[in-house]
């Protein structure tokens, strides 16, 4: 199998909203919108992040058609977490769960779009595993 291209699809409220979190804080740029989704790339995320709206009716299978956020991450490992942290707080994007360092070497925080979707910016401190 050869993946061409990846994307991670979240359903939410305010498809606008999440869309203009992930460009004006993470450098997204809008790849392709219409009613109801907005895709936006990244030349380094790997992958593009798509918001849907909730309850659209296109989405398949119909039966997951709710909310996303509720044991969603959406992480992008950083070269430093503490100058990423510094530059959101300067944006004033309010950190969720605070800069902290656990035990096997991940640095990391989180913060939360206007839908709720958490995105935790993270590096290493030490080889993950190590």
């Amino acid at each position: 199998m050869r993946i061409e291209q990846s994307a991670l699809s979240l359903n939410v409220a305010n498809v606008q909203a999440s869309a203009d979190f992930a460009a004006t804080h993470f450098g997204f740029v809008v790849e392709m919108s219409a009613e109801g989704v907005v895709s936006l790339r990244s030349d380094s995320a790997g992958f593009n992040l798509v918001f849907l709206q909730t309850g659209l009716n296109s989405f398949r299978p119909a039966s997951h058609a709710g909310p996303a956020g509720q044991g969603t991450l959406v992480v992008f490992v950083v070269p430093n977490a503490d100058a990423e942290h510094d530059r959101l707080i300067g944006e004033g994007v309010s950190i969720t769960t605070p800069l902290q360092t656990e035990p096997w070497g991940q640095r990391f925080f989180q913060v939360q779009d206007p839908n709720g979707i958490v995105f935790e910016l993270t590096h290493w401190t030490a080889e993950p595993g190590a």
